[in-house]
């Protein structure tokens, strides 16, 4: 549950220990993306004051909430606390990043802006009334599995072959009606569609590890949009 509240989210609030201030928390407003074991990707310059706070002291935490619900006391919100570091593999990550952000193209053309990848330690989850967890990272974090390979060949499949597909999940499951509809990405938890320039998030009703179970997952919820 707490995968799934950060990857139906696209940014939250950053803290990190400022340098400047002798470890004063320094909040930033951060884009984020879940990376598909879920920790956080990040893209940011070098000149920005977080990113010095993190290269001094990798300790940080981010939250996140549903934006779009006014009532902030009681709707679900989840808070990673981790560690910051460079991320490896940035050209591979920066083709995912750039479905989910695709106005981030011009930064990765700056020779300043790099992806840190953000590795939970813990995590605090609010789910609402009575749902309220410290998460271990074990627990949270997901081993790799064949869906990660395949992620790209699914991706064409559903956007080659099976767009009208995709406008029914947005209709049946967001009451969105949509015209203009791309999946952006799968994981094993769900995933995401660009629907006439927003984001809509399909969580998935059990883990799906492979393209086959992909397969059969979304051809239940095409069932149920009938």
């Amino acid at each position: 549950a707490a995968r799934q509240m950060l990857r139906a989210h696209r940014y939250g609030a950053l803290s990190t220990l400022s340098e400047k201030f002798n470890g004063h928390p320094f909040g930033s407003i951060m884009f984020y993306l879940v990376d598909h074991d879920g920790s956080l990707l990040i893209l940011i310059s070098t000149l920005a004051e977080h990113t010095k706070n993190i290269r001094h002291d990798a300790r940080v935490s981010l939250i996140t909430h549903n934006q779009n619900d006014l009532n902030i006391q009681s709707q679900g919100r989840v808070t990673v606390v981790g560690v910051a570091q460079p991320a490896e593999n940035a050209p591979r990550i920066a083709v995912r990043y750039l479905r989910h952000f695709p106005e981030a193209e011009s930064y990765l053309a700056m020779s300043d802006f790099s992806f840190y990848r953000i590795l939970p330690r813990t995590l605090r989850y609010i789910g609402g009334f009575g749902k309220i967890h410290w998460v271990s990272a074990i627990s949270y974090l997901v081993p790799p599995y064949p869906l990660i390979a395949q992620e790209d060949d699914v991706i064409a499949h559903m956007n080659v072959d099976h767009r009208d597909t995709l406008r029914r999940y947005c209709e049946h499951f967001h009451q969105c009606e949509a015209v203009d509809v791309e999946m952006l990405g799968i994981d094993c938890d769900g995933f995401d569609v660009c629907a006439d320039g927003g984001n809509l998030r399909f969580d998935f009703e059990e883990m799906v590890l492979d393209a086959q179970q992909a397969r059969h997952a979304l051809v239940e919820m095409a069932k149920r949009t009938r």
